[in-house]
């Protein structure tokens, strides 16, 4: 009998390649230069269409291979209300714990009390000789709460060797050189795990690019090294003791390449050493920068992303901010939803169970390649000065960085949903336990979220009794003015203007009825032509302030005779006009 073979899917379509693809997108281009589809990353990255397949590409390992440990944040001021959260964690399905002690880089207004009866407290029950993984984000005083579990693990008669504990040493916090002696002490006491942290997290949390945060990661742990080294220790040894933190934010594919790179970038800085490069630690948490206040929920959507990209980008340990985490100090629900994230991408998506998904992917690879080089020129500043004049320096570009994001995200280059992009004036509060305090300051490094300007403006309109309103003045038939109408309806209620859509019949009747004292003109180019000038003149007797939706072209003297003294459009300065409308109500 002969057998045939079936058809494969793809097979029933012609063959294409990349010609008969850019052909495609010249027709659809209509004459515009190929480049309008390349982006760029902050550190000037070009972001291409299409990639080929990188097939010379061989997978990286990781320190943890089976997948990552999912860690659950434990930040809880009060010492036994934190030993319950850990606890309810670890019956639950966390894998271990992320202990924050206030002060550190990650605290974000809370954080345990960095005290040795707190740390006792919090470990109360806690089965530590199991191996349990525990990531200490400890801040300035770090080496007394080592010393501080190290004094818990002896009055518990518990074995070093068998406990995994990231100490969480950070040269950026104390003394390098405190530290390693630190360090090499823990070492001589049996422990295992890597006791300095090279955290960047800092960089980003402050705006800054990839690239940047790499560069950070690098100089911090280069410091280490030398400490290491000076105290007495070979350099095989000392790398062991050095273990890695990065941000993993919702950009997909930059998280992947990151912390791909990181694990690049440090195998060169061994082989410049002598040593054969072994895998990193690294642990990432999802970013604080891109948390909003406003419509919170969105956040599950970031941190869902964030974590699968920092899974498949090689983490060996996660932790995730709860959804709420920017409002206040995150309740159950929250907490519950942080860890349960997790789970579902280990236990149902199965990501854990592939070794570097993205090895062989052109996009991937590329970006993987170009972020290396670009932290490694970076980092190489800090080897031509001393590591506090390294970061003088890169604190300035971090600035700039955050200064050139702020300033998309108010012209709605960069989006975000639920703040600059499909705002709810109407959403309702979000249980949280206690609301957040003050973040801990970092001389080099401020920490900056990425609505913050928006969420300001939205917090003054919230304060206004009544709340302030726009009336769309809309001209001529629903198809024409329903686009930019809903357009306008964005961009006023991302500051806290609740819109008011004028449904027919006279307009100043209308405005009258709204209660609005703004007025926003809203239809297409040619009804504008028409009758834009009619209805400013119209409402400006009443108006506070007319603007028109779209930019005024040829009218725009017209108009402005007429009334209209604000256009709204795509790439105007948002934040600038919503605080100017604020003013005026």
């Amino acid at each position: 009998m002969v057998q045939t073979q079936e058809p494969t899917f793809a097979g029933a379509f012609p063959a294409a390649d990349e010609a008969h693809w850019k052909k495609l997108v010249d027709h659809v281009l209509k004459g515009a230069p190929f480049e309008k589809l390349v982006g760029h990353t902050y550190d000037g990255i070009a972001i291409q269409p299409l990639y080929p397949r990188a097939r010379a590409a061989t997978p990286m390992a990781s320190a943890h291979e089976g997948g990552w440990h999912s860690l659950a944040r434990i930040d809880h001021r009060d010492a036994r209300s934190a030993n319950e959260q850990a606890l309810t964690d670890l019956e639950n399905g966390a894998q271990g714990l992320a202990l924050v002690f206030s002060g550190s880089t990650g605290a974000y207004g809370f954080g345990l009390q960095p005290d040795a009866q707190t740390l006792d407290h919090v470990l109360d029950n806690v089965v530590l000789e199991t191996g349990l993984p525990i990531e200490m984000d400890a801040g300035p005083p770090g080496t007394a709460l080592a010393q501080a579990l190290d004094a818990i693990v002896t009055a518990r008669k518990l074995s070093p060797p068998d406990l995994h504990v990231h100490f969480g040493l950070d040269p950026l916090h104390e003394n390098a050189d405190v530290i390693a002696t630190t360090a090499l002490r823990l070492k001589k006491a049996g422990y295992q795990a890597p006791m300095i942290v090279a955290d960047a997290r800092r960089v980003h949390m402050a705006g800054g690019t990839e690239a940047q945060e790499l560069a950070l990661a690098l100089a911090s742990a280069l410091t280490s090294l030398r400490a290491l080294e000076k105290a007495g220790s070979s350099l095989n040894e000392a790398r062991a003791l050095i273990s890695f933190r990065l941000a993993a934010d919702a950009d997909q594919f930059l998280t992947i390449a990151k912390t791909r790179a990181l694990r690049r970038l440090f195998a060169r800085v061994e082989d410049a050493c002598g040593l054969t490069p072994k895998p990193i630690h690294l642990h990432a948490e999802t970013a604080w920068r891109m948390m909003t206040r406003r419509d919170p929920y969105v956040n599950l959507l970031r941190t869902t992303t964030a974590a699968f990209a920092a899974g498949l980008g090689g983490a060996d340990r996660i932790s995730i901010l709860p959804f709420t985490q920017a409002l206040g100090l995150p309740d159950v629900f929250a907490r519950r939803l942080a860890r349960n994230t997790q789970l579902v991408l280990l236990e149902e998506a199965n990501l854990g169970r592939v070794a570097d998904a993205g090895a062989g992917s052109g996009c991937i690879e590329t970006l993987t390649d170009e972020l290396s080089e670009a932290a490694w020129r970076l980092f190489q500043q800090s080897e031509k000065n001393s590591l506090p004049l390294f970061l003088l320096s890169l604190s300035a570009e971090v600035k700039k960085s955050a200064s050139i994001r702020l300033t998309n995200i108010a012209k709605r280059k960069e989006q975000l949903t639920g703040t600059s992009e499909f705002p709810d004036v109407h959403e309702g509060a979000v249980e949280v336990l206690a609301p957040t305090h003050a973040l801990t300051r970092d001389a080099f490094f401020p920490p900056m979220r990425l609505s913050q300007d928006f969420e300001a403006l939205r917090d003054r309109a919230d304060a206004m009794r009544p709340r302030p309103k726009i009336f769309l003045a809309t001209l001529g038939t629903v198809a024409d003015f329903t686009a930019r109408a809903m357009f306008a309806k964005n961009v006023f209620e991302a500051g806290g203007i609740e819109a008011i859509i004028h449904d027919g019949g006279d307009l100043t009747v209308g405005f009258a009825i709204s209660g609005a004292k703004l007025v926003c003109l809203v239809s297409s180019d040619a009804l504008y032509a028409e009758q834009a000038v009619t209805g400013a003149k119209a409402l400006a007797p009443k108006a506070t302030k007319i603007y028109l939706a779209g930019r005024p072209g040829e009218l725009e003297a017209s108009l402005k005779q007429a009334g209209v003294s604000g256009f709204i459009f795509a790439g105007c300065d948002l934040v600038e006009i919503l605080s100017d409308a604020l003013s005026q109500v």
